[in-house]
C-alpha cells in the first residue's frame, strides 16, 4: 500500500510507491542521468573520471557515485567511473569497501570470532570446575 513520505531531495510530501524521492526530483534526476550518459558515451569522453564528468556536466558526484553503485553506468564499459570504499575512500569499481579494507576487517572478524570462543571455553572450564 502507497504512504506519505517527505521527499529526501525537496522536502516535498509525495506517495510514496517505489521511489525515495518525489516525482518532480525523480524527472530531474533522470533526465541529469541522461545527461551523464550521453557526455560519457561520446568517444572522447569514454575514459573520463567522476570529477571530470562532474566538472563537464554539472551534475552532482554524489549521483554519479550512486549510478555507479547501482549499476547504472558500468566501470566495464567507462573504466574511470569509480566510487569511495567506505571505509578509507580508496577509488573502487563494486562492493562497498577495497580489497586492504576487506581483508583487514575479514581479519578482525576472524580475531574477534577467537577472543569468543576462548572466553566460552574459559567459561565451561569454570563451570566443570565448580561441580
Amino acid at each position: 500500500m502507497a504512504e506519505l513520505f517527505n521527499c529526501k531531495n525537496c522536502g516535498k510530501l509525495y506517495v510514496k510507491v517505489a521511489a525515495s524521492v518525489c516525482p518532480t526530483c525523480r524527472k530531474d534526476i533522470d533526465r541529469k542521468y541522461d545527461v551523464v550518459y550521453n557526455f560519457i558515451c561520446q568517444e572522447g569522453n569514454r575514459q573520463a573520471t567522476v570529477m571530470e564528468v562532474h566538472e563537464a556536466t554539472g551534475v552532482e558526484e554524489s549521483l554519479i557515485y550512486d549510478w555507479v553503485k547501482e549499476g547504472k553506468l558500468k566501470p566495464a564499459d567507462f573504466v574511470n567511473l569509480n566510487y569511495p570504499c567506505r571505509s578509507c575512500g580508496q577509488m573502487i569499481q563494486s562492493g562497498t569497501l577495497c580489497g586492504n579494507c576487506f581483508r583487514r576487517l575479514s581479519h578482525e572478524v576472524k580475531v574477534y570470532e577467537k577472543q569468543q570462543e576462548t572466553k566460552e571455553n574459559l567459561s565451561k572450564d569454570d563451570d566443570y570446575a565448580n561441580v
